[in-house]
């Protein structure tokens, strides 16, 4: 069995994209960040003392999506066309959706995971003086598509 980012001699390695075509590429991640009832209803009347949980995460996330092939090593550094952050609260948890977009050789579901991970992370630090039981989970690859431009 072949592996794409092992080399000949078992050493992690990039995978060369130098010979393929750009193409639209769509992906969309989701996660949760389950949180007590209490810290929920602070995020929703803004009584966080850092300020706007959600707006923060967005941006957080935005930028988390943006940097990503400066943290997972062995991404590639794609053009990115657009990185959207939606938040549904719910009783116990806020679902975190992530969709990113590139016109690029090589995918953007990495890009869409690390969003929902910034995100969840942002909401779970400025959150941490007032909820100790936070859990974040259930990050997953929702959907990619490629279409031919």
């Amino acid at each position: 069995m072949e592996f794409s980012h092992i080399d000949k001699n078992g050493k992690a390695t990039m995978v060369n994209i130098s010979n393929k075509k750009r193409i639209k590429r769509t992906a969309i991640a989701s996660g949760k960040i389950y949180l007590n009832t209490n810290t929920i209803q602070m995020i929703k009347e803004n009584q966080i003392k850092k300020g706007d949980v959600l707006s923060t995460a967005r941006i957080a996330g935005i930028m988390g999506a943006k940097q990503t092939a400066y943290t997972i090593p062995l991404c590639h550094n794609i053009e990115i066309d657009f990185v959207g952050i939606d938040f549904k609260i719910n009783s116990q948890n806020i679902e975190i959706t992530c969709k990113a977009v590139c016109t690029d050789k090589t995918g953007i579901e990495m890009e869409a995971l690390t969003g929902v991970s910034i995100a969840a992370l942002t909401i779970y630090d400025m959150c941490k003086a007032v909820d100790k039981n936070m859990t974040i989970s259930d990050i997953k690859l929702m959907e990619k598509t490629k279409e031919e431009i």
